[in-house]
């Protein structure tokens, strides 16, 4: 699965600062960009699966995932763990921010951000320092209040979070709730959303990240929760990217 997903992507150098570093491009040429960030396993096939669903819906976007981890993928939690702990998330808001402005110069009028578990955290942080970014949406992640503070968000948000999730603080419905408090007084638009039923990293549906998520102990599925969520991705996304 993972190669085959990977054939249909372009890699491309991104430069911030003095350094520059990978990126994965899958989609329409001039479309609308989407910044795809990864979960804490790193580029991975699931990740990649979602840009390439991303690249697909409505009219077609272009869908670029920055390599936050520079080519190292967790394959197991543990590995997965120690990968996001050593992140420097300053960085990586500098490597979404290089990302934003790469697609804006290649074709792209206006461009979104999305994320998944760390990825999501990251896409909330970057609707406050990233002022390029035209939207969010973000899957069961929220960024820790020294990265940045959801109330003082540039952009619109749109949020998904697992009724059943618990991580504490993370993703859980407390930390949900709380985000929505924080959004109400940003003065942007915003749309927050429990799935019932739902645990972590709900919207891992390949045959890998189902049996992933059951070696986790995460044993619900709902495919109608992952499709409606699909759909309020593609209106919210519509609704702010399109020329």
């Amino acid at each position: 699965m993972a190669d085959s997903a990977s054939s249909d992507f372009k890699k491309v150098q991104i430069q911030r600062d003095d350094i520059s570093f990978d990126a994965y491009v899958v989609g329409k040429e001039d479309a609308p960009g989407i910044v795809v960030l990864q979960e804490w396993w790193g580029v991975d096939f699931e990740i990649k699966n979602h840009a390439i669903k991303i690249s697909q819906l409505g009219s077609g976007y272009k869908a670029l995932i920055p390599d936050l981890y520079r080519g190292k993928v967790g394959l197991d939690v543990a590995e997965a763990q120690h990968l996001m702990d050593g992140l420097d998330w300053q960085g990586a808001v500098k490597d979404i921010h290089a990302s934003v402005n790469w697609l804006k110069a290649n074709g792209s009028q206006k461009v979104g951000v999305t994320g998944y578990c760390m990825g999501g955290a990251l896409s909330i942080a970057s609707g406050v320092l990233v002022p390029e970014v035209d939207a969010v949406v973000a899957f069961y992640g929220v960024p820790p209040p020294v990265l940045a503070d959801p109330a003082q968000t540039k952009a619109p948000v749109q949020a998904h979070f697992g009724e059943l999730d618990n991580i504490v603080g993370f993703s859980d419905v407390t930390a949900a709730k709380a985000l929505e408090e924080k959004l109400k007084t940003s003065g942007q638009p915003y749309e927050v959303h429990i799935y019932p039923g739902s645990g972590h990293a709900f919207m891992n549906r390949s045959a890998d990240g189902i049996k992933r998520r059951k070696e986790m102990g995460l044993n619900d599925e709902d495919e109608a929760a992952v499709e409606l969520a699909w759909s309020r991705f593609n209106s919210w996304m519509s609704r702010y990217l399109s020329p």
